[in-house]
């Protein structure tokens, strides 16, 4: 489909998402939404992004199983700490889970010491495989119908619709699974389930270039969330300022480190802090289109001295993201 730069931004056009993990998805008085990244879809249900955010604890859980909580904590926990949970932890015999029932600060991080203290896995990507929490891509619009369309909101489970206030957006929650993650490039792919065909292929998507650029300027727009916003995207200018082997050490304490690497573009232009997953769209002369390139990864700071103390004026002027000429093998099977 050929997309204009105002359809990348529009929301019933632009194939740029919000991905969420979401507790209690089919509870709508229980149901929360935690570890926000960008992601974009590329057609036939799959979708890229980032997989950074994958190995980072929760630190707090929102809820939790009964039966995990007995089997993998409560041994595990003296008694301070077990009156704690029980305090701040109340079971609902219905679903058998266990609901966070605190707001106090010193609760919350007193049980996310206990977490981290018992070794606890609360890495997304675990409460993702256990079904603590499960990721959704978040389709969002001014309007109670999905993509303006009656057919495709009738398809659609009204139960999991949302109503944000603070964006004035309707929701829609789609569960995806995670495919694949290339950790030392920080890509992670992801593929819809459990959704209507005919809602996967209402979607918009953008296609992949994986060539590796190397003339320096500003050849790049970047896709990503707008700014001092919860809703809306922009699309701006990213110069190329230059390409680098990178070499960064990602801390997992659970998991293992491991080493973010390999080939990646030194990025300069506006980004947005959230925006990690934000597809670098290059203009692709001989078919005319805006093709996905590259992915917003990592910051790339600086620091400056301020009476000679640098403690919190650290600036970031760039940014580093990954070219997808990185994973254009892996992902060849997945594209139409």
């Amino acid at each position: 489909m050929m997309m204009s730069k105002y359809d990348l931004v529009n929301e019933m056009t632009s194939p740029l998402h919000r991905l969420m993990w979401v507790y209690n998805s089919d509870l709508p008085d229980r149901r929360s939404f935690e570890n926000n990244i960008c992601a974009f879809h590329i057609g036939n249900g799959y979708l890229l992004s980032v997989a950074h955010n994958l190995r980072i604890p929760a630190g707090v859980l929102k809820s939790i199983d009964e039966d995990i909580y007995r089997k993998e904590l409560l041994l595990k926990l003296d008694g301070s700490q077990k009156n704690l949970m029980d305090q701040c932890y109340f079971v609902d015999a219905y679903t058998n889970r266990r609901h966070l029932n605190t707001a106090d600060t010193n609760q919350l991080q007193a049980i996310a010491a206990i977490f981290k203290q018992k070794r606890f896995d609360t890495r997304w990507q675990t409460l993702a495989a256990k079904k603590i929490c499960d990721p959704h891509l978040i389709l969002q619009f001014r309007t109670d119908k999905l993509y303006g369309r009656t057919d495709l909101t009738q398809l659609f489970d009204p139960k999991k619709i949302v109503f944000e206030k603070e964006s004035h957006r309707y929701s829609f929650p789609v569960s995806v699974e995670l495919v694949d993650a290339f950790y030392e490039y920080d890509i992670a792919l992801y593929r819809i389930v459990n959704t209507h065909e005919a809602i996967i292929n209402a979607i918009p998507s953008v296609q992949l270039s994986f060539d590796r650029l190397d003339t320096f300027g500003g050849e790049l727009n970047c896709l990503q969330s707008a700014p001092s916003s919860i809703a809306g995207r922009l699309l701006n200018v990213a110069h190329l300022e230059g390409i680098l082997d990178n070499f960064n050490l990602f801390h997992d304490e659970i998991g293992g480190n491991y080493i973010l690497e390999g080939l990646r573009y030194l990025i300069k232009g506006y980004f947005r802090f959230g925006s990690s997953g934000a597809p670098y769209l290059y203009y692709d002369a001989a078919t005319g289109q805006l093709k996905a390139n590259a992915i917003q990864s990592e910051a790339s700071g600086i620091q400056f001295s301020n009476k000679h103390d640098l403690e919190g004026n650290i600036q970031y002027t760039n940014a580093i993201a990954t070219p997808l000429y990185n994973v254009r093998e892996a992902l060849a099977p997945y594209i139409g």
